[in-house]
């Protein structure tokens, strides 16, 4: 098979690693940067350019679309789609994957468990809405923050106060602002769970090293093999599909009242593989193979 890996570039690991998997199967493979890319719009015949020429044919396409680039990224994604590439991950699963209260909307709407969640534009009621979550310490995000970024823990009523005026006055663009409550017994704690298809073909736990609220690698957190429930197996699963992807790394706390789900990436780095020794690379690349020619399903969200 001809396959495009759409990316930041060939220095990234988690490139690095499809590659691997790619050549050592006999695929050919290339990487694209797909902030150099440009499309061309015309009735019947849509095209993408990259390095002054036309991309040629592929059998299939991996996106991993940088959370920053999302917009541009999908579009890259949506314009190969026209043209009958096959992608494991739609542009339109991507983009309802980033935005963190459409994604939520869909998690409750799936049956999944989620931590209680309110948003809202309206800085007047903010007494109302602390009241309505339960109380501080309360957790306080944007709906387009990634890697922990835009994720603040507002322990008194004071300071989720000060948290909220400063958001609400902050994003005039209309970015929504999120109350979460804050699960005490999973505080510094969650998992990851690797979904490929039908399966978890990884997870780990990951554990802040700090006083630290959020456990994310990129944030320093330590992450160590663990073995999921069936019921957290399922859930993710469940919660991938809720978003229409096939590839998609799952984060979940573990509660009192079971398993709830944080949040479906999209694009989840393969830190994962040297914690838990699991090969991600080549379950894409299996997953890939198996269903490139049947071509890319219809997403069937509907929202």
């Amino acid at each position: 098979m001809k396959i495009a890996i759409l990316s930041n570039g060939p220095g990234n690991y988690s490139t690095k690693r499809l590659k691997e998997e790619a050549l050592a199967r006999g695929h050919e493979v290339q990487i694209i940067k797909y902030r150099d890319c440009y499309a061309s719009i015309e009735q019947n015949k849509p095209t993408v350019s990259y390095k002054g020429e036309d991309l040629g044919k592929y059998d299939a396409m991996i996106p991993r679309i940088a959370a920053n680039m999302t917009r541009y990224g999908t579009a890259i994604v949506r314009q190969l789609e026209t043209q009958g590439v096959y992608t494991p991950s739609s542009s339109i699963a991507i983009s309802r994957s980033r935005d963190k209260l459409r994604s939520l909307q869909l998690l409750a709407k799936a049956g999944v468990g989620i931590p209680k969640t309110i948003f809202s534009r309206n800085s007047t009621d903010i007494d109302d809405l602390i009241e309505k979550i339960g109380g501080t310490p309360i957790i306080i995000k944007l709906a387009r923050g990634t890697h922990g970024n835009g994720v603040v823990l507002a322990e008194t009523k004071k300071a989720a106060k000060s948290v909220l005026q400063a958001f609400y006055l902050t994003n005039e663009d209309g970015t929504n602002v999120l109350l979460q409550e804050f699960v005490k017994e999973s505080a510094g704690t969650d998992i990851r769970a690797f979904v490929v298809g039908n399966r978890v073909v990884a997870s780990m736990k990951r554990q802040s090293l700090d006083d630290d609220f959020r456990s994310n690698l990129h944030k320093g957190g330590e992450g160590t093999k663990i073995k999921l429930t069936d019921e957290e197996t399922k859930m993710a699963i469940k919660a991938a599909k809720s978003m229409g992807l096939s590839i998609a790394g799952v984060d979940l706390m573990r509660s009192e009242r079971g398993p709830l789900i944080l949040e479906v990436n999209a694009s989840p780095g393969f830190g994962i593989e040297k914690v838990t020794g699991r090969n991600i690379a080549a379950a894409i690349i299996d997953y890939v193979e198996r269903n490139a020619k049947r071509g890319s399903k219809k997403d069937r969200v509907g929202a």
